[in-house]
């Protein structure tokens, strides 16, 4: 029984005060009517917008038909999407789940099973870097690493062993007998906008050969155009051997999935893996309809543009603010800020300006707009966070 004065959730939140009632676009409406340029899109998910079109008449065509059926069926959906995600992908075998951290779970599951089927189950453990953030499980949080997640939960999941950011050394040194696979972001989010160098990410998938390893990417935010092609690991012309995504393939419906080459995914046989909601017809369908725009002609010409609009404005902020902002990180329009300033401050003074923005690792701000953000959307978003330059700016107006 609860008491009158005490919030019916759970305290795990540190919430804005803003409440928002409906969003067009690039903009969200609250309920008194203020209109915000949303540059978080839901922590990157948004990936289209808020109702976008044909999103919105494709879930409810859907949702006169059928909501769930559970995978005791066949559910067409699932080998629809599923097959253009092969077909669009390296991959040859998809496993739909609800969010990404699932994902990474289901991919590190595979990886051990690999090896299992293979003869060596003693190969379980992963290697992860410093910096990442793989979801909030247990097992993705040992594989995060970082004790701000894992403090007060109880014996970190054993399997996973971190190396610093792009050390080929301790990489190397890491692996053992009992390595099973190599597990990284292209582009680290909440690690602050770091990317791995192409050279570098070459060279993991050469370690990762070298030493019968799978390589596990990732992309649950970088991928689905947020970096300028469908993934990001596309930009190093490295192939995984399994992949985590999921925000944006949904385009704000809640879906990830596992996907894997047909040798990774030998040993996931019937019954060894499962999901109740995974695949239902409501994210299939709307995942369909993500596709149909984002692999569209042109799609990703025009996240690449909009990024080389902002980068081009945002060198000339901070060539008049330094004492604000230092750099700007990241690939496509996953864009990191790096401020000279608590990001803090610059999070808030954006929400003043009525922009939102999202906060990451390194004292970075992260802008993740929808991806289909305009040139006017760009010029106005630039506009703004000169405003908070100036307002934050210690040099002499």
């Amino acid at each position: 029984m609860t008491t009158a004065n005490v919030h019916p959730l759970y305290d795990t939140y540190n919430r804005a005060a803003l409440r928002f009632e409906r969003g067009e676009g690039v903009w969200l409406i609250t309920e008194d009517g203020e209109r915000y340029l949303d540059f978080a899109a839901g922590i990157a998910v948004n990936a289209l917008g808020h109702s976008h079109p044909h999103l919105v008449k494709t879930l409810q065509d859907q949702a006169a038909k059928l909501w769930h059926l559970s995978n005791v069926y066949e559910v067409p959906g699932q080998e629809r999407l599923g097959q253009r995600l092969v077909d669009n992908t390296f991959a040859d075998k998809v496993f739909f789940t609800n969010s990404g951290a699932e994902a990474l779970e289901c991919a590190i599951k595979t990886a051990r099973r690999y090896h299992f089927v293979n003869g060596q189950p003693e190969r379980y453990r992963v290697v992860t870097f410093e910096g990442a953030f793989h979801g909030r499980t247990l097992a993705t949080i040992a594989a995060t690493g970082q004790a701000k997640y894992l403090e007060g939960f109880g014996p970190k999941v054993d399997g996973f062993d971190q190396v610093p950011f792009g050390d080929e050394a301790a990489l190397r040194a890491a692996i053992t007998p009992e390595t099973a696979a190599v597990l990284l972001e292209p582009v680290q989010g909440e690690g602050g906008l770091r990317s791995f160098s192409t050279e570098f990410l070459r060279l993991i998938r050469q370690i990762c050969d070298e030493n019968g390893l799978l390589l596990i990417l990732d992309e649950v935010q970088t991928g689905v155009g947020r970096t300028g092609k469908f993934y990001a690991h596309e930009w190093a012309g490295v192939t995984p051997d399994l992949m985590a995504t999921a925000k944006g393939i949904g385009g704000g419906f809640p879906m990830g999935a596992c996907l894997a080459t047909a040798e990774a995914a030998k040993g996931m046989v019937a019954g060894v893996h499962g999901t109740t909601y995974g695949g239902n017809p409501l994210a299939m369908a709307v995942g369909e309809a993500v596709l149909d725009v984002m692999l569209a002609d042109g799609f990703f010409d025009h996240v690449n543009e909009m990024a080389s609009q902002f980068r081009q404005g945002m060198a000339s902020i901070i060539d008049r603010y330094p004492d604000v902002f230092t750099e700007v990180r990241g690939k496509g329009l996953m864009i990191g800020l790096k401020c000279a300033v608590p990001n803090g401050d610059v999070i808030t003074g954006l929400r003043a300006e009525k922009m939102l923005s999202v906060g990451a690792g390194d004292n970075v701000v992260r802008l993740l707009p929808p991806l289909t953000v305009t040139a006017d959307d760009m010029r106005e978003a630039l506009n703004r966070i000169e405003k908070v330059a100036a307002k934050l700016s210690k040099a002499p107006a």
